[in-house]
Parts: structure tokens; sequence; C-alpha cells
């Protein structure tokens, strides 16, 4: 499949936001893999475990992205160091690079790819690369090239070598006409941007490559996620990651949505660990092959109440940002996820209090945090 360089350079050259990343190379692992195979119970989660020896081959594209590095470290920590392979287009920090394997991987690069998945015998790839709302919207031709171009390649690889694949889905992918408390699995849709028209489009020609070849494809419609570890990126639920920086730095908040804009959002654990317990998932239990999932909805007016109770001093104003605002008011306000807590049991760990106080714990030992407590 030809190489449109002029796109994949400018792919480069866009995405060193932190908030999505493409594609990246080293040397392949030797490791050899072979299919899995679920058994007991492990502890840590609310699913299936795998023996020492029937570890997944893993490949994560986009990986320098908010979700990346954290589920690559989860998924180490489960199936082994050398079973789990992070790619971007851009370079990592030493800390990542040194961390596991890494290597280059650009997702409009079809036979790069093909050969990654061929060389080191992945049999597991979970696919991240993608511009987000905001980012999307400043360059349409990218994001369609990144996010339907991109996708069609890993489709086409996936289903040709057998892969269990995994592609995250939005709260992006609704529109102003959907059902919007609760929003159902399935109703209509008709997101407006392009971030959310690419998201269905992943959605149906996941489902359809499952139906038409067979092809192990799992899903997961993700509220806003928040982090500790990670820069905002270009997506409209960001202000409830800036918040906390903020908080710390200045004292200081400038919200770009309004203050009752209420959205389904979810701590980065439960995000990580809800992805790794689809994909372990006996196939027979899944009814469906994307599912909401959802912890906690709230506004910016309720989230930073709660941080307030940690920053008394904190001082939040609303300058609303048109874009953004229109893309959150098309937006679900909560996720209806029962269908993911019956079928593969589902559940969250993280309401906004634990979400609030987790997050300090991670980004303050700061003066204010201090004398505030």
């Amino acid at each position: 499949m030809p190489i449109i360089k002029t796109v994949s350079r400018a792919v480069s050259q866009v995405l060193q936001s932190p908030g999505c990343g493409c594609g990246i190379s080293i040397v392949p692992v030797r490791c050899i893999g072979v299919s899995p195979r679920q058994v007991a119970s492990d502890a840590s989660f609310h699913s299936v475990s795998f023996a020492e020896t029937d570890h997944p081959r893993v490949l994560i594209t986009g990986g320098l992205g908010q979700l990346g590095v954290g589920l690559a470290k989860l998924l180490r920590k489960r199936f082994g160091k050398n079973n789990v392979i992070l790619s971007d287009i851009r370079k990592p920090a030493d800390s990542v690079f040194y961390s596991g394997p890494f290597i280059y991987a650009d997702i409009l690069d079809y036979k790069n790819l093909r050969e990654i998945v061929v060389n080191n015998r992945i049999t597991w790839l979970f696919h991240y690369s993608a511009l987000l709302s905001a980012v999307g919207e400043a360059n349409v031709p990218l994001a369609r090239s990144v996010n339907i171009t991109g996708l069609h390649n890993v489709l086409d690889i996936a289903a040709e070598h057998n892969l269990r694949l995994f592609v995250p889905s939005t709260i992006g992918a609704f529109g102003p006409t959907s059902p919007r408390d609760p929003t159902p699995d399935i109703c209509i849709q008709r997101p407006r941007t392009i971030y959310g028209v690419s998201k269905v489009h992943a959605e149906l020609m996941g489902e359809y490559y499952h139906y038409r070849y067979g092809l192990d494809f799992r899903c997961l419609r993700y509220p806003g996620i928040i982090s500790a570890d990670s820069q905002p990126g270009g997506g409209t639920t960001d202000y409830a990651v800036q918040i906390f920086h903020d908080a710390i730095k200045t004292g200081k908040f400038q919200c770009n949505l309004k203050p009752d804009t209420r959205l389904p959002m979810m701590y980065i654990d439960d995000c990580l660990r809800a992805t790794l317990e689809v994909m372990e998932a006996p196939a027979e239990a899944l009814t469906m092959r994307t599912y909401n999932i959802s912890a906690m909805s709230f506004t910016p007016e309720e989230l930073a109440q709660e941080v307030q109770k940690h920053i008394p001093e904190l001082e939040v104003t609303y300058i609303v940002d048109k874009v953004r605002q229109a893309i959150a008011d098309s937006w679900p306000m909560n996720f209806d996820d029962r269908n993911a807590r019956r079928d593969w049991g589902w559940k969250h760990d993280y309401d906004l209090p634990e979400l609030v106080t987790t997050m300090f714990s991670f980004l303050g030992s700061d003066s204010r945090i201090a004398q505030a407590n």
C-alpha cells in the first residue's frame, strides 16, 4: 500500500501534543508468544488472568498519548515486560524508552505496520492512534487520514493475522440528536466532529469485520479520562485535568466550558483496567462489540468545589470557548453502561471525591495543599 509522504510528515509535525500519537521502531523483540487462554482469577482485577506460558504478544499504536504509556505499564505487569511493545511516530522520553520494548510504527505505512506484527508475532493490538476532538477540528484532512485511513490499515492487518483488536471509542461518537441523560449503547449517534464521525466509523467497521471476517474486535466508548501523569492534549474534557495543574501552580483556573456543562468522566486507572478486562473477557460473554463504560458524571462547577476542599483559595473563572462548548453540548451527560456491567462484570473504583484526592496525591506536595490540609 503506497504511503502519502506529505501526510506522514504532517502527522509527525502536528502530533507533538501529548493527546495523541501515531506510531514508532527499534530492535524487534524475540520472545515467542502463544494463543491466549483464560485461567484462574487474579485478585487485582475484576476478570480472569493468564497462565505464565499463555501471555499474549501485544502492540500498542499511538502509545505516547494520554493512555498508551499507562496501558503498557499495566500490561507489562500482567503479561511480562517483553510481551508488550509500545509504538508511536515521536521520540519517547528516556523513562519510556528504557521501561520496555519501543518501536517506530506509522499507522499510515501499511507495509511497516504489517512487518511489525509478523516479526514480533503480535496477537493483541491496541489501536490508540487518533487526533482528538478540538485538534481534529483544526485539521480535518489530517484527522481523516489518521483516524480513518490508519484504522483501515489496522483492520486489514488484524483480520489477516487473526489478532484480537481493541479500538477505543468516545462520548464524541454521539451527537446533539442522541439521548443525553442517559445515553444507551445503541441509539442514534450523528456526531458533528471529524473525531466523532471517525469513531462511529471505527465502531461500525469493527463490527462489520467481526461478522464478515471473524475478527475479534472489541471497543469501549470512553468518557472523559482524567490522569495525573499527562498534560492536556486537545480534548474537550481536558479542563478536568488542567484544573489540578493550575490549582497547584497558580491558584487560579480559567475554564473554557460553562459551569453547568455535565459530562461523564473516569479516572485513568479505571479506564485502563476496563480496557484490559474487556480484552480478557470470554468471547461468548460479549453480546456486542462496542460498550459504553462510565464511572461518574460532573460539571466544571462541581469539580471546582471538590478541588476547593483541598485548595480553598482556588479562584475559578469561566471564559467559554465556543468550539469546545458546542462539542460538549452535543455529547452525553451520563453514560448507560449496564450492558458492560452485566456481560463482563465492569465496575468502577473511583467516584469524584476519590478522583480529586488521588490526583492531588500524585501532583501535590505543594505548599498550598499542605496549608489547606
